[in-house]
């Protein structure tokens, strides 16, 4: 599992941690039943306090994400095929969001980012 903490982001450690291994799991990269890091080995890993990492496996817990067995270790749970549908449409309506503001932003009409949607689509 490969998990880059950026020093320069806004955003806390314990956030980025939960994100990269919630956009894991939404991906399939992480499969249900899986073992994850154990919390210490995690933050040894990645330089980082054992409270941090311990807080972003909380977190992912509370969402769903994964389970915590204590004595055993942390697991990605079993997600439910419709609500990760939901999650991956999320992430990519955020995404759109941004493109979309940019576009207006710089004066592209939607037929235009619809062209180069549909080319891009295309390409892929």
């Amino acid at each position: 599992m490969r998990i880059i903490i950026s020093n320069a982001s806004n955003e806390p450690i314990y956030q980025q941690v939960y994100d990269q291994i919630k956009f894991m799991i939404i991906k399939g990269e992480l499969e249900e039943g899986e073992l994850l890091p154990s919390i210490r080995s995690l933050a040894r890993d990645l330089r980082i306090s054992v409270i941090t990492t311990k807080r972003a496996y909380d977190e992912l817990e509370k969402e769903g994400f994964i389970e915590i067995v204590h004595g055993k270790g942390s697991y990605v749970a079993p997600q439910n095929r419709e609500l990760m549908k939901e999650k991956k449409l999320k992430i990519i309506e955020d995404k759109l969001m941004e493109i979309v503001e940019e576009s207006r932003l710089m004066g592209f009409t939607y037929d235009e980012i619809k062209e180069i949607l549909k080319i891009l689509f295309e390409e892929v």
